[in-house]
């Protein structure tokens, strides 16, 4: 039996299963791309702290993109 005639007798929660352990498979952490983040974060903390840049609501930030 080949691996589509496998995923297609699953059952639809099966699919899900192997749905999810595959895409946590694809989400391998990278240390590298953590750090730049995390260094990002922090630079951005310190600018709003030091009122170098404001706050926007969520609310202001969802109803941009729900105009797209």
């Amino acid at each position: 039996m080949s691996v589509k005639e496998e995923i297609q007798a699953m059952t639809p929660l099966e699919k899900i299963h192997l749905i999810d352990e595959l895409l946590l498979s694809l989400d391998m952490p990278n240390k590298e791309i953590d750090k730049i983040w995390a260094e990002e974060a922090e630079k951005r903390i310190k600018a709003y702290d030091e009122g170098k840049i404001k706050a926007i609501p969520v609310e202001e930030v969802f109803a941009k993109y729900k105009k797209i």
